[in-house]
């Protein structure tokens, strides 16, 4: 038996952001905690969207590159002292994620790993949780439209809590929001949408139609990804980079795999802050050949979309995009790539990868890639 599930209410368009207090008061939020970053507060861009609320929602800015538990804990805490009575979370993918598990642990006790899904979690999350709407500034990881939420917990593994009833209720989509992107940041989150988009159809798992998503996704961002990078002011661009982003993630129910099951520990990594689209972007080489013995005519398709061998296509516009080859070159130091190989086993990830890795075969991928 297949079960196929889409997705939840998608708004998408230039400008929606301004309706922003339209669609809170359509969820019944009259006191939302507005969760995202120091950078756009600094920015300016939370300003200019709670001008448009008649109150100003709360806000909690403190959502960290990767999101934690302890920082999870001190939104509960902004929600709570607030008396808010729901999420809208502006932001990457972290304030994304980091707004979920504050929504969770709102109906929820902690600790927060109690609900991963390597713990078995998910049949422990309980409906209904607080409305939520999600609101992305990035073309990258998709989590307006994901069930999970990847949070580095307290005992510092890095684990993604997932069940449907973590979809946000609304996914508000403006591509206005990434104009002011810059082209880096640009380049590795539009990388982290190529990358769910790649995984997904790779994935052995049966869902005809996630691939048919991921495949449009494909060939949109691939399309586009370099004029987003280089001219952040092309709608086109960036809107077609929000909408390969956004059918990343409405693919990956039918599930990633080697790339996200290795950058998943390497975002955990302690002693340096490793940017997880980079890391797929990095990491995705290698795994398309590891994974190219099973993938059969599939790898004929992805040769079509990406005029040429993917691996060797996948290299060549990480480097034209300015983006770094290697693990070594992003900080990484080969002592952890053992203790990494042996984490991805664990991951959530790890089974929907289209052929079975081993230890021995994820620290060959991590040299690879190294």
């Amino acid at each position: 038996m297949t079960t196929i599930t889409y997705l939840t209410r998608i708004e998408f368009d230039f400008g929606l952001a301004r309706r922003l207090p339209e669609f809170c008061a359509q969820l019944g939020m009259e006191r939302p905690l507005l969760v995202t970053d120091a950078g756009l507060t600094a920015l300016g861009l939370v300003a200019g969207l709670t001008e448009t609320f008649a109150a100003a929602p709360e806000i909690f800015d403190g959502t960290p590159a990767n999101p934690t538990e302890a920082a999870v804990l001190a939104g509960l805490e902004a929600y709570r002292a607030g008396d808010c009575d729901g999420i809208l979370a502006v932001g990457g993918g972290s304030s994304l994620d980091l707004g979920k598990a504050v929504r969770l642990l709102a109906v929820h006790a902690p600790p927060l790993a109690q609900y991963a899904a390597v713990e078995g979690g998910m049949g422990k999350i309980r409906g209904p949780l607080p409305p939520m709407i999600a609101v992305p500034t990035t073309a990258g990881t998709g989590s307006e439209v994901g069930r999970g939420a990847v949070i580095i917990m307290a005992d510092g593994r890095k684990l993604g809590v997932v069940s449907p009833l973590m979809l946000p209720d609304l996914a508000v989509c403006d591509p206005e929001l990434t104009f002011a992107l810059p082209p880096l940041l640009t380049a590795a989150t539009g990388m982290d949408a190529l990358a769910h988009c790649l995984e997904t159809f790779m994935s052995a798992a049966v869902n005809p139609p996630a691939e048919a998503i991921a495949f449009d996704g494909l060939s949109r961002g691939y399309a586009a990804i370099r004029t987003a990078t280089t001219d952040g002011g092309d709608r086109q661009a960036r809107w077609d980079m929000m909408m390969a982003s956004m059918e990343g993630a409405m693919a990956f129910q039918k599930g990633l795999g080697a790339v996200h099951s290795l950058s998943h520990p390497l975002g955990a990594l302690p002693d340096v802050q490793l940017h997880h689209g980079t890391l797929n972007a990095v990491l995705l080489p290698a795994v398309l050949r590891f994974n190219r013995p099973v993938i059969g005519k599939k790898w004929e398709r992805l040769q079509s979309a990406l005029e040429g061998d993917p691996d060797v296509r996948i290299a060549a516009l990480n480097e034209e995009l300015g983006l770094p080859a290697t693990l070594s070159a992003m900080g990484v130091e080969r002592q952890y790539l053992p203790a990494v190989a042996a984490a991805a086993l664990g991951d959530h990830c790890h089974a929907t990868n289209p052929r079975e890795a081993t230890r021995v075969d994820y620290q060959a991928i991590l040299e690879e890639a190294f």
